[in-house]
């Protein structure tokens, strides 16, 4: 659907509503599921730079996508033209989303948005989110209150100066304060602010911590004392965007430290998968630490025959094996399935065989079982699986694949006697959409891993004109889609012993931990 149809269908149902949505900290994982209902129904979503990008793929397909990221100095819209734009795409009648980092009202002027909404009489939702001043420190190993160190909480903004005349802190009474102090929006003024508080009376050794990148792979922490924080932090060459911590907490990060320990911490990983397949890998390798970003290489589309494909779904009772290859497979059929019969029980007496467990799992969502699945999960195995099971001589078999699969499984089948039709049940074509920018980031900072899931996602890497870059490993998920990046030039790094999902990420974790991996040269 184009930008334009997908933005007109949802518009005539409703009017327009702006959603004030806070993005988190950084973490996708952390955003709320409200705020992610708000993405999935949007005709517009503006957001900002530190809003993660991966987080625009919950946006529907065809969704008006808009930057108006604000770093200091540097402004891709002001705040009165970001006002400016959501009155006017929201008075169009789309809904708008206005994804901040963060928590939207905390130092987010999602206030201020929200009352050019008010003025313009537009309907408007706020949706906070964590904030980074209460994830950043936690995400550090340092906790913000604890009964026997700090049963107050103090957050100001050190995004102005504290020297001004007019300043909204009052850096003398923030200096008196007890507890634990965070700064959000201060990194710049760092050394200024600490000098201030200094200066008015806070002790010099008060334990701080710098957090920069909070809650993502690119997380750096420097702790250090008050007096000191901000030299060292100049020595690490760090910055924008940080929370600092004041306090007797951050002695506690010493033995609460977690985030920086997982096995893939800071980890570039490039995940090449459909959009709507990428998630179960991204999610494998962030839960060990990883900065793994989607980067879709290919779509799944309908069979050209999708008559052909309905006639085959519709006679399925008649067959002895329906044998299923992928998930995919899988999802097609029993959508057409479902469409021509209202029955489960109408698939009739056809057992099923499965190849892998992914395929298998696919199949229990339907409340189906699977009455065959090899150990290892290509077609040569399932072949020597139904051997083991005696002749299959003229039994009919199904097998519900992809446009282009290989014809290794109906050739061996046919030789042992079985009568075998193939149903066509979805092409894989290129992706030409890139709403997280994945693509655009593996071109412009390449990755420590690239990961490929099957041959297409190969073919469709090749077909791009993307290389691997000097240090970044491949990883391939089995022997065909290995065999398929051979032929095309892509070399293979690291290929899974077991042929899914969680080999994979095994064999990356493996070797990310190896101490005698060396770092591959580019491609040509």
């Amino acid at each position: 659907m184009s930008q334009q149809s997908h933005q007109s269908s949802n518009s005539e149902k409703s009017g327009g509503i702006c959603y004030l949505v806070g993005a988190g900290p950084g973490d996708p994982g952390l955003l709320t599921i409200r705020g992610r209902e708000a993405l999935e129904k949007a005709d517009v979503v503006i957001y900002d730079s530190l809003a993660n990008p991966e987080l625009l793929r919950f946006a529907p397909p065809g969704a008006e996508i808009i930057f108006a990221g604000k770093r200091s100095h540097h402004h891709s819209l002001s705040q009165s033209e970001i006002d400016s734009l959501l009155v006017e795409k929201t008075r169009a009648g789309f809904t708008v989303v206005r994804l901040k980092g963060g928590d939207p009202i905390l130092f987010g002027r999602g206030g201020e948005e929200a009352e050019a909404l008010v003025a313009a009489g537009l309907r408007f939702e706020i949706i906070p989110g964590v904030s980074s001043a209460i994830a950043g420190p936690a995400y550090a190993g340092i906790p913000v209150t604890h009964r026997e160190l700090a049963s107050v909480l103090t957050i100001f903004t050190g995004h102005e100066d504290p020297e001004k005349t007019d300043s909204k802190v009052d850096y003398s009474a923030l200096a008196r304060l007890p507890g634990t102090k965070v700064m959000l929006m201060g990194a710049e003024r760092l050394r200024m602010v600490t000098e201030l508080l200094l200066k008015e009376g806070m002790a010099p050794d008060t334990p701080a911590s710098f957090i920069h990148w909070a809650s993502t792979a690119k997380q750096q922490t420097v702790v250090s004392n008050l007096a000191n924080l901000a030299s060292e932090v100049s020595k690490r060459g760090i910055g924008s965007p940080a929370v600092v911590v004041f306090g007797e907490v951050v002695r506690l990060r010493e033995k609460l430290a977690w985030f920086e320990k997982r096995p893939l911490f800071g980890k570039r990983i490039a995940v090449t998968r459909t959009r709507h397949q990428a998630s179960t890998l991204l999610k494998a390798l962030r839960e060990l630490g990883a900065d793994a970003f989607e980067m879709p290489m290919i779509k799944i589309a309908p069979p050209k025959r999708p008559a052909q494909f309905r006639e085959l779904v519709s006679d399925s009772h008649r067959y002895d094996w329906i044998v299923f290859t992928s998930p995919n497979g899988v999802e097609a059929f029993f959508q057409q399935f479902f469409e021509i019969y209202s029955d489960a029980r109408c698939l009739g007496p056809a057992k099923i065989a499965a190849i892998g467990p992914a395929t298998a799992a696919k199949i229990r969502e339907y409340h189906f079982a699977v009455d065959l699945m090899p150990e290892k999960f290509v077609a040569e195995e399932i072949v020597a699986s139904f051997r083991q099971l005696g002749s299959v001589e003229n039994q009919l078999f199904l097998l519900p694949r992809a446009e282009g699969a290989r014809d290794v499984l109906p050739k061996l089948l046919t030789e042992m006697g079985a009568i075998v039709d193939e149903a066509i049940a979805y092409r894989t074509i290129p992706e030409t959409e890139d709403p997280a920018g994945g693509v655009r980031r593996f071109r412009e900072e390449g990755a420590d891993f690239v990961t490929f899931t099957s041959s297409s996602t190969a073919e469709s890497f090749h077909s791009i004109g993307l290389n691997l870059p000097k240090g970044c490993f491949s990883a391939s998920i089995g022997p065909i889609t290995s065999k398929t990046m051979r032929e095309l030039g892509i070399r293979v790094d690291i290929e899974a012993s077991r042929h899914d999902i969680i080999g994979l990420v095994e064999a990356i974790t493996n070797a990310s931990l190896a101490t005698n991996l060396v770092p591959p040269q580019a491609s040509p």
